[in-house]
């Protein structure tokens, strides 16, 4: 079998750099039309998610419980090997239970997992947490060897307050009644809760090196929270 030209591997490799460029500019206009795929480093499947989207759920099935979604999480960080990591809270909303990974020295925000309600499977989060996260979504692991994202600096030219500022522009310009609560900081973008008479209601998530907002359409309406780190 004749080897391949290394120009034809050449051509492969730059179509790959210029696909996955085009997803982090469009990626903020699918968000509003669906929530956006891939798998980033460290990522433990991608199954289990057909209850999340709207698919089959069987007429008997009941959710895992936020226990053992926390459960689930918690071994999903620690298999990653850094204990560096620790679970730091989990959400429930009607369509997935939600779950934040911190950095124990730092206090920063590492990354955004989802856990199917009724399989319990642990994924990661789409939208910001893949192509915004510099150090450890896509953009992180992927392209950080070609230069294009700004590594694992966690320093961001748009400060809490003008975050905070562009998320409720947003939310006017939707016609949402909603307010924003403090932005969670992650490598690259912050994740705020959204607020309904100062009730949880959603999340949103704010470019911290461009502004752009990205509202998560993918959770449907908040049930509780519970505060896991020590």
């Amino acid at each position: 079998m004749p080897r391949r030209p290394r120009a034809a591997l050449f051509a492969g490799l730059v179509a790959l750099i210029v696909g996955i460029v085009g997803l982090v500019l469009v990626a903020p206009v699918l968000a509003a039309s669906g929530p956006s795929t891939g798998t980033p480093a460290g990522a433990v499947g991608m199954t289990g998610m057909a209850g999340m989207r709207g698919g089959p759920v069987a007429p008997g099935a009941t959710p895992i419980g936020i226990e053992l979604a926390a459960a689930n999480a918690r071994a999903s960080i620690a298999s990653l090997g850094d204990s560096n990591l620790e679970l730091s809270e989990v959400m429930e909303f009607s369509a997935n239970y939600y779950a934040q990974a911190i950095e124990r020295n730092t206090g920063i925000h590492a990354f955004e997992l989802l856990i199917d309600k009724y399989t319990g499977t642990v994924f990661p989060e789409m939208g910001p947490n893949m192509v915004w996260n510099t150090k450890y979504g896509v953009m992180g692991g992927m392209m950080r060897w070609q230069g294009f994202g700004a590594g694992s600096a966690a320093e961001m030219p748009i400060g809490p307050a003008q975050v905070q500022q562009n998320a409720r522009q947003y939310l006017r310009t939707q016609g949402l009644n909603l307010d924003v609560g403090e932005p969670d900081r992650f490598y690259g973008y912050y994740t705020l809760h959204t607020l309904r008479d100062r009730q949880i209601e959603g999340m949103i998530s704010v470019n911290g090196e461009t502004g752009v907002v990205w509202y998560h359409t993918w959770h449907g309406p908040f049930v509780r929270e519970v505060e896991f780190r020590t």
